[in-house]
């Protein structure tokens, strides 16, 4: 399973905004349907201020920061879900990822092909929605049928079929399965099954360069962010057209004076990156030395020697116990010795839940 895939209709700005998040041309950007077959894939790192203030007090020789894995799917099609266009590689790809980035365009442009003839977020997401719904009708009828049989003899198949049933009626109302709230034991007997429609979604609203220098959100840009809500999605705006020319621009100087004349803080990809990589459920927490300040990716919820072991196997198989100070204070008391004097430094033991933005040290014994 790979991180975060970009979908969409052909030609919303899928894979403009997938060369501008990976700052590479390595994803065909054209103005006609399937410009892209094969998925790209790209690995990028993930803005986080705290990496720099943390580097001012340790002065490192490295600095080393979170990354997240976004991968450009083919343009989607009405009909993917029997095959049409390119429907079944789409839905192979879609169903290898772990989460879900809709691109919808949210401008109008009559030099810029639209496959519907015309520019309608919320009709694109439908589109796109029931496709996946679609696909999952599809997969789970072949695994009722597979397994009807089996749950006659067998509780644990008869518990699966029933879990089954609940997905195929959810589908059947044309609902995404993640509407429903599934306990975790049903997530689990399912989880084999990949449901698209379960996958963790957001949105890219792809807007025009008058519409972000504004920062006044469109008519469609409304309406997406009410139907988001609906179903627990964060929205990022950002100006695919706009974020093409910044990676352009290679003098750092120059590209700060072009971001601070549109009136806006930052890239709007930042943001994008990290609520990304907020959507995989992933946190980041931190270890600082002289040799090296780095950001290391874990699941939210991972106990401290688990989160060892993205270092090396050997913490996590001696771990003893870790050292560890909130960001915050780290930053507030100048490091380890002034977190130490004032109390701020605390151990924690095997049971201890990382936290995002923690500083920590493993201590361990092989």
């Amino acid at each position: 399973m790979i991180g975060i895939g970009i979908v969409g209709l052909p030609n919303v700005g899928k894979s403009t905004l997938f060369n501008a998040i990976t700052k590479t041309q390595n994803a065909e950007a054209a103005n006609y349907p399937f410009a892209t077959i094969e998925p790209n894939v790209g690995i990028v790192s993930v803005p986080d201020k705290r990496l720099d203030e943390l580097a001012q007090i340790i002065n490192p020789k490295k600095v080393v920061g979170a990354s997240v894995e976004f991968v450009d799917i083919a343009g989607l099609v009405k009909g993917a879900a029997s095959g049409e266009g390119l429907g079944n590689k789409f839905l192979a790809n879609i169903r290898n990822t772990i989460a879900i980035c809709q691109v919808v365009r949210c401008f109008d442009d009559e030099n810029i092909i639209h496959v519907e003839g015309s520019v309608d977020p919320m009709r694109d997401i439908e589109i796109i929605n029931s496709e996946l719904i679609l696909a999952d009708i599809d997969t789970v009828e072949n695994a009722i049928n597979k397994n009807s049989k089996l749950a006659k003899n067998n509780k644990d198949a008869k518990k699966l079929v029933e879990v089954l049933e609940k997905c195929k009626l959810v589908l059947e109302e044309y609902k995404m399965l993640s509407s429903y709230n599934f306990d975790q034991e049903e997530l689990d007997l399912i989880k084999t099954y990949q449901f698209l429609t379960l996958k963790p979604m957001m949105f890219g609203l792809n807007i025009s360069e008058d519409d972000l220098i504004s920062g006044v959100d469109n008519d469609y840009v409304k309406k997406v962010k009410e139907y988001a809500k609906t179903i627990n999605a964060e929205c990022v705006t950002f100006s695919a057209k706009v974020e093409s020319e910044l990676i352009e621009i290679e003098d750092e100087d120059e590209r700060n004076e072009f971001i601070e004349s549109l009136g806006i803080s930052e890239p709007s990809l930042n943001r994008f990156i990290r609520v990304g990589f907020k959507l995989l459920g992933l946190i980041s927490y931190f270890t600082a030395g002289v040799q090296e300040v780095r950001a290391w990716t874990i699941k939210k919820g991972t106990l401290a020697p688990r989160a060892a072991s993205e270092i090396h196997s050997d913490i996590e198989r001696g771990f003893i116990r870790a050292e560890v100070v909130e960001y915050d204070k780290f930053i507030e008391f100048n490091g380890w010795q002034g977190s130490k004097e004032k109390g701020a430094m605390r151990l924690e033991g095997k049971e201890y839940e990382v936290k995002d933005g923690d500083v920590m040290f493993f201590r361990f014994n092989v």
